[in-house]
Order: structure tokens, then sequence, then C-alpha cells
């Protein structure tokens, strides 16, 4: 087709995909492609950021009524946050999602995404991985820095950002998408893998956040629950905690205090990201499971991955149910 000459292999693509995809609709296209084209625009608006977030505030209101908050037990009617939300990951279990070998398609994950929309894990391509500069980061004035910490994983997502945003991102081989991540777990801060209806309905990127710069963390302090637990909560040894207090100050969440000594965790506020335990030098803190908090998002050990392994045989290629 003759309009095909005007956009980019990496529009075609997604478009391509987008058709495969059941239930993708031309405007949730539009709106993935606004998104991923226009990330900085669109995440410095939903920040507040962006000089136009006043002039959009009346639309964002009036969009926020559509996805009214949802009633404690309704699990009917969808919120803002199951259009768009993020899964806490410990370290091994983000460097799990950029070191998958084999294509992966899994859905009817409620245990491990527990919201209503986006969250199916579909990697085509998974070596495919793209760091970007973290549109929350550079919507601020003072950012946490490095910027290009987030992680897109995967196609059609990869080629488009990398073909859209030369100049903002660059392609990483999976060892070095490991090193971001280990090097932001380093400075404290919080892996997330992330699901958006527009992308598809599925993940597509591992961002490394801060309190201080992450319009999600910011949304869910302002009880907007887009960030779902890790599936574990941190725990004391109160008899080795010597009350230091230096896991406190990392702590994105706000999840430790000290009292009398030594330190609480509070387990509502905790969501399992595991940067306490690594900062602990007394070892006093572990992350234990907490069934009633979901599955934890352990790529190579959810069930769907380990039973097709052992009924397919095939190494080199996983297909979950559709």
């Amino acid at each position: 087709m003759a309009w095909k000459k005007w956009l980019k292999p990496s529009t075609v693509a997604f478009a391509r995909e987008a058709r495969r995809t059941p239930g993708f609709s031309l405007f949730d296209w539009l709106h993935g492609y606004v998104y991923a084209r226009w990330p900085y625009l669109y995440i410095g608006i939903g920040t507040g950021e962006h000089r136009l977030a006043r002039l959009c505030g009346p639309l964002v209101r009036w969009l926020a009524r559509l996805f009214p908050p949802r009633p404690a037990g309704d699990t009917s009617r969808v919120t803002f946050a199951d259009t768009y939300h993020g899964k806490v990951v410990p370290l091994a279990a983000a460097t799990q999602l950029v070191t998958v070998n084999e294509e992966i398609n899994l859905s009817n994950l409620e245990q491990v995404i527990p919201y209503a929309r986006a969250r199916d894990i579909v990697l085509r391509s998974p070596d495919h991985i793209v760091a970007l500069e973290c549109p929350c980061r550079a919507a601020r004035p003072e950012p946490c820095l490095p910027l290009d910490v987030c992680l897109i994983v995967g196609e059609p997502f990869a080629s488009f950002i990398a073909e859209h945003h030369p100049r903002r991102s660059r392609w990483t081989t999976q060892a070095e998408a490991v090193e971001i991540l280990q090097a932001e777990h380093e400075r404290g801060h919080v892996h997330h893998a992330f699901f958006k209806d527009a992308m598809l309905g599925r993940f597509y990127a591992i961002c490394n956040c801060c309190a201080c710069c992450c319009g999600a963390m910011q949304a869910h302090r302002h009880g907007t629950p887009m960030l779902a637990s890790s599936g574990y909560v941190s725990r004391v040894d109160t008899g080795a905690c010597v009350g230091c207090a230096t896991c406190t100050g990392f702590c994105q969440f706000g999840a430790l205090s000290v009292e009398d000594g030594v330190v609480v965790v509070d387990a509502a506020a905790c969501m399992g990201c595991g940067v306490c335990v690594s900062r602990c030098t007394q070892g006093a803190l572990s992350l234990v499971r907490d069934p009633a908090r979901g599955e934890p998002l352990e790529i190579l050990n959810l069930p769907q991955v380990v039973n097709l392994r052992e009924v397919q045989n095939e190494p080199r290629r996983i297909l979950g149910d559709r």
C-alpha cells in the first residue's frame, strides 16, 4: 500500500501486531502509538510537570471520571490502574525478564498480575532490548541520574522506541541490560515490570524507579493502586538488627522505621522489592513469601512455563494457551 512508505517500519510492525491481538481496537492502537511516539509529553502531562498539564487538567479530570475508584470487593469495574500498572520485581526476577532466550506467550496470569486488563506476557525476540531515557526522570527539574534506565523489552516495542527516539535510546545486549539493573539496584531503585492496555495489553518494559521521580509511585502514594506487590514482604531478624537505620533511608515505599532500637516493617506499605535486604550490613532483613500478595513474576518459575517445558520438551520456544 502507498501509505506504508510514509510510515517507519517499526510503526508498520506495531500495527501488524495490533491486528493480531484479539480485542485490540483502532482507538487502542492510536493510543499506543501516541504513548510510545511521544512518551515525554504523555508522561510529563501525567506527572503534572509539563507546561501543558494545566491546560490538560480538565481533560485529565474528565478521563479520571471514566475510571472511578473501584469499591473494595468489586472486580467488575475497570479502573485506571487496570489499564496501566507495574509489578514490583526484585533484582533476580528482573534479571530473568531480560535474559529470556525463548519466545513466550502467557495469559491468564491473574495471580501474578492482579488487574482486570493488561496482564499478558508475550515476548517476541526477547533479546531485543533498548535502554530509553526515563520519561519520568526527564520530566523532573532535578532528576535522578543516569537517565537511560528504562528497558524496553521485545518486539514490536524495542524497534519502535529505537527508531522513533534515536537520540534518547540505544540498543543494549542482555548482559548490558543486567548491568543496568544491578547498577540501579545499588542506587536503591526499584524494578517494575510495566504493563499497559495500549501497548497490546501486555508487558513491554522494566523501569527502574525512585520515589522522587517515578510517576507511577507518585500515583500509588496518592491512592491510585498502579503497583502490585512482588509477592514478598520484608522480615526483620530482631536478634541481628542493630537499629542503625541504614535501610530506612533506602526504602522507596516508606515501609521501614526504627522503634526501640529495632527496625519495624509496615507490612501494608512494603512492596517486597528487596532493596532494604541488600543494604543491611547485619543480614537482619530478608524477603519472605506472602501468599496473600499474589504470585511473584519469576518468569522461569511460572507453572505455565515449567509445565510447557516438561510437556513439549522444546527449550527454544514456549507458547502459553490463548
